[in-house]
């Protein structure tokens, strides 16, 4: 009776315990092997880091829709789908990486980040020295306290002064009609359909201005998606300071590829510049700068924009919704990620022929020159040449388009290796 009143008492604080001795008899041992629950096998893994991930600098960042499957190994970096290696250097702006809904298929994705981590970095230091003239910070606390962040608290829609003065060229000359496509397509908060931001929380409304500050390409593949036709890879969602994006080869890749595929690629370029100039919804987008990376192929073949960073739109049913010197104000959103004191280029100042003469001066030339038989590759030189001075002021985009397409269209072939058009290829002269 003695073991039984010592074993009671022992245990008395726990019910469940007292259960099992009177059950088991008074084994301590016994009882807690009983009491505790099997110990799970833990495979080993690689883990992510918060800090890798910018996860540590939220809320201003682009969101946390897809941490789920980083957390999960659901989306690996290049071919990792072995668990036991590190993850790549943070210092790299963008990853190919593998990304699978059922653990048994993968495909191949990009993994990006808005900006270089250098510039990040520096951006971070930016807004605790200008803000709260300390070397470190909490950067939610003190964008909080600014005052376009307070507006944008108070605000109801997103208006064209809330985001006056920021570096996106998408948001140089914004009309209410795109800033209100923004608001009822941002990816990162369930789907309301309303261009009012009752649905997005003050935590959200940090996020979208972060992200409108520092790069609008995520904004852009939410806001015109490709299964509505147009040309940007599918956003898949975003971690911390991470994006993830369906995955393309960049056309530096194809600079010297044989003249039927240099002869496709060319001509899509044309159409993709076509389309942005003359679509269904009236926008005209234009291209700040063109360079190898801003262009990228699918594995069908199917050229896209692989970098939306430095498209600008125009409006061309409302136009320009700014008044006068809203585009000139600044504050710590204008320059995270560029100089202050960088000028203003007036959308007035842009032409239709913008973005050919873009593409004429830096990448038709690489993709397009000694590809060809003499009297062919002469006329393409000429063009280029032409093209690259500005086509003069009596030359429209869409005519010079035409010219060159013309002399593009019977080098290509009709062949397994153009996926994205084949074999339609052989039933429509479309293609």
């Amino acid at each position: 009776m003695g073991r039984w009143i010592c074993c009671l008492c022992s245990r008395a604080a726990d019910p469940l315990m007292l259960l099992l001795v009177l059950a088991l008899g008074c084994n301590p041992s016994t009882a807690a092997a009983a009491a505790s629950p099997p110990v799970p096998h833990v495979k080993p893994s690689y883990s992510f880091g918060r800090t890798f991930l910018g996860l540590d600098k939220c809320n201003a960042c682009i969101g946390t829709s897809i941490c789920k499957k980083f957390f999960k190994e659901e989306i690996r970096f290049d071919t990792w789908l072995s668990s036991h290696l590190k993850l790549p250097p943070s210092s790299l702006l963008s990853y190919s990486g593998n990304y699978t809904d059922d653990a048994k298929s993968w495909r191949l994705v990009d993994i990006t980040r808005l900006t270089s981590k250098y510039q990040h970095d520096r951006a971070d230091k930016r807004i605790c020295t200008s803000l709260l003239k300390t070397k470190s910070c909490s950067l939610e606390r003190a964008l909080r306290r600014t005052q376009r962040f307070q507006k944008w608290l108070r605000a109801k829609r997103l208006t064209p002064d809330l985001v006056q003065g920021l570096s996106s060229p998408m948001l140089r000359c914004p009309s209410q009609r795109l800033l209100d496509r923004i608001v009822r397509r941002y990816a990162e908060v369930p789907d309301a359909g309303s261009i009012y931001m009752d649905h997005l929380t003050d935590r959200d409304k940090l996020r979208l201005l972060y992200t409108l500050a520092v790069n609008s390409h995520p904004i852009l593949l939410q806001i015109f998606p490709d299964v509505e036709g147009w040309p940007f890879p599918r956003y898949l969602g975003s971690c911390g300071r991470l994006l993830v994006s369906a995955s393309t080869r960049p056309l530096r890749d194809f600079f010297g590829a044989a003249p039927e595929v240099a002869a496709d690629l060319a001509l899509q370029l044309l159409a993709v510049l076509r389309s942005m100039a003359t679509n269904d919804l009236n926008y005209f987008f234009y291209f700040t700068h063109v360079d190898a990376g801003t262009f990228g192929v699918f594995s069908n073949g199917h050229l896209f924009i692989r970098d939306a960073s430095t498209l600008g739109i125009i409006d061309k049913e409302e136009g320009s919704q700014l008044i006068d010197g809203q585009q000139e104000y600044k504050d710590i959103f204008s320059c995270l990620t560029v100089d202050c004191q960088s000028a203003f280029v007036s959308c007035d100042s842009i032409r239709e022929k913008h973005s050919l003469v873009l593409v004429c001066q830096d990448l038709l030339p690489k993709l397009l020159t000694g590809k060809f038989l003499p009297p062919v590759q002469e006329r393409i030189d000429a063009f280029l040449q032409r093209c690259a001075r500005g086509l003069g002021d009596d030359r429209g985009a869409s005519k010079a388009m035409a010219e060159l397409a013309e002399i593009l269209k019977p080098l290509r072939s009709c062949d397994s290796r153009f996926a994205y058009r084949y074999p339609d290829c052989r039933y429509s002269d479309k293609y």
